[in-house]
């Protein structure tokens, strides 16, 4: 038997944790991020809020973190995205 009261969903004026799109029982949806407080209902008051989905900024318009690309210069590439040379058509790898 599950107990659901380990599953505590945050309440109104708690600080949101997690940056998401999170919806109360009422059907309203809000986009909060991490430090903001979750807001009461304008009609109902204090409501719980659960988390619909995450939202992850570095990737949102389809580009690579600068940040994660290697430079010509560096000398630590841990952490670096890296992909084998591609090879000319028809001429020497090297």
């Amino acid at each position: 038997m599950e107990n659901k009261d380990k599953d505590m969903l945050p309440i109104s004026r708690e600080k949101v944790e997690v940056d998401g799109i999170y919806t109360n029982e009422w059907g309203q949806e809000e986009t909060l991020y991490r430090g903001q407080h979750f807001p009461a209902n304008p009609t109902f008051g204090t409501t719980e809020w659960q988390l619909k989905e995450f939202m992850f900024d570095n990737h949102h318009e389809g580009r690579t973190d600068p940040r994660l690309v290697p430079k010509e210069d560096d000398t630590d590439k841990i952490g670096k995205i890296t992909h084998p040379r591609r090879q000319q058509q028809g001429g020497d790898p090297s």
